[in-house]
């Protein structure tokens, strides 16, 4: 990544520049190359200067790593997504609320804990927390729209501690950064904490905010890590099957189910959307920024990984982390620079080779096929039967299909178009394929009414 460097280097000055942040660190991580990382300004802590391992509050990133628990709990059998927090958890009010709907925040519940925790900075304890849960509000009922809360995933964290059996920042430490080797991210502050500040808006002072420890609403907002930690998690969200081959944190498959967008985020832009604890932030084309923002005082943190478009190598995520609790500037670079990552320096592309041929059974599939009047293309490509429309942009990936055991002409749509959805193979008396069935519907050579009759017939 050496080429595109300066031009790196320059938007992250002209970040830290414009929002006044006294202490700014970045890392691109990607799966082609090594990762670049970036420090501009001063840590303000005399003792350690700032430099690729200073630590930074990364305030609600948190809460990524706090749904990845829930979800590894879901995938152990330890809890179901539909089911009411109570099924798991003694909560005095509240009880009803899903798990999928905490981690959507489409629960309705109110943004912090019972009490005023902004303004006496003392957060409450887990057993507090969850002892005042009758004095906090649902604010909307369940289900109704998005409503960024705290208090929600506070909760869930403390029912993964619960169904584990250790403190959350424990289970966090075993089940995710020892796995991934994110050895400097830690829920107490370090040693090489930087200070954060409020930069004045009418002058050039700053004055550095308190520390708080989030205690029980820990899991919503406690960590503090590296730009190089952040920009490899960011790269697991987006790349799972790159950055955990061997899935020792979580399936590719329910990072993808996380992935999935549940609600928006403002019902008239529909400029970002939420899923399972992720934030989803479209690009066009099919490309997708995911992860998620921070703020805790003095701090900012950006850390999103990019999926889709052309150039992309894979594995590619950024961490933008400052020292600032209100430039937005942070929040913006991070997006600006995993554009920049696939204008200025786009993956290799690879050379084509010719592989093995179809297998014998699904050879007469390929082709062209009719259904619903629309035409599709058939297709054997990197070891699996995939179809798309003939007019599908070529930034749509095809619906890509999967046999199922025992039963040679049925297969499962496993991505795309129809996902989930059965395909039927019929065939003549030599065993070629001359009619299908897709989502029930019929796939014909020839463009055929519902009727059966020809298009090319006419009216009778």
């Amino acid at each position: 990544m050496s080429t595109p460097g300066p031009q790196f280097e320059r938007a992250v000055r002209r970040a830290q520049a414009d929002g006044r942040v006294p202490a700014i660190s970045v890392a691109l991580h990607r799966a082609d190359r090594e990762p670049w990382v970036c420090t501009v300004g001063a840590s303000g802590n005399p003792d350690h200067p700032l430099g690729v391992h200073s630590r930074f509050r990364i305030g609600s990133v948190t809460k990524t790593f706090t749904a990845v628990l829930v979800m590894q709990a879901r995938d152990d059998g330890l809890l179901d997504l539909d089911q009411p927090i109570s099924a798991y958890l003694d909560v005095p009010a509240h009880g009803d609320a899903t798990i999928r709907r905490l981690l959507s925040h489409t629960a309705g519940f109110q943004r912090e804990p019972h009490g005023d925790v902004w303004d006496t900075l003392l957060a409450p304890d887990t057993g507090r927390l969850l002892a005042e849960l009758d004095r906090a509000e649902r604010v909307l009922p369940n289900a109704r729209r998005y409503h960024y809360s705290n208090l929600g995933p506070a909760v869930l964290g403390h029912l993964v501690a619960e169904l584990r059996g250790g403190t959350w920042a424990e289970i966090l430490a075993d089940r995710i950064l020892a796995p991934l080797g994110l050895t400097r991210t830690t829920v107490p502050a370090p040693p090489e904490a930087v200070v954060g500040y409020l930069v004045d808006t009418y002058s050039d002072a700053a004055r550095p905010e308190p520390p708080v420890d989030l205690a029980g609403v820990g899991p919503a907002a406690q960590l503090w890590s590296t730009a190089g930690d952040m920009a490899t998690w960011a790269a697991f969200l987006t790349s799972p099957e790159i950055v955990d081959p061997d899935a020792k944190v979580l399936a590719a498959a329910t990072v993808d189910e996380m992935r999935w967008p549940l609600t928006t985020t403002d019902e008239t832009l529909w400029a970002a959307g939420f899923g399972l604890g992720l934030i989803l932030a479209p690009e066009g084309k099919r490309i997708t920024h995911v992860g998620h923002d921070g703020a805790m005082p003095g701090f900012l943190a950006g850390v999103y990984g990019r999926r889709g478009g052309d150039g992309n190598p894979g594995a590619l995520g950024c961490a933008v982390l400052g020292s600032s609790g209100t430039a937005g500037e942070i929040n913006d670079l991070v997006h600006e620079l995993l554009r920049l990552a696939v204008d200025l320096d786009p993956a290799e592309i690879r050379t084509w080779r010719p592989a093995p041929p179809a297998p014998a059974a699904f050879r007469s599939v390929l082709g062209r096929w009719w259904g619903e009047g629309t035409e599709f293309v058939f297709a054997w490509h990197d070891g699996q039967l995939q179809a798309r429309a003939v007019d599908a942009p070529a930034s749509r990936p095809p619906a890509v299909f999967e046999p199922l055991d025992g039963q040679p002409d049925v297969l499962r749509t496993a991505s795309g178009r129809e996902v989930g959805e059965l395909l039927r193979l019929t065939r003549d008396d030599t065993g070629a394929v001359t009619r299908m069935h897709w989502a029930t519907y019929r796939f014909t050579r020839r463009q055929e009414a519902f009727d059966g009759g020809w298009a090319s017939d006419g009216p009778e």
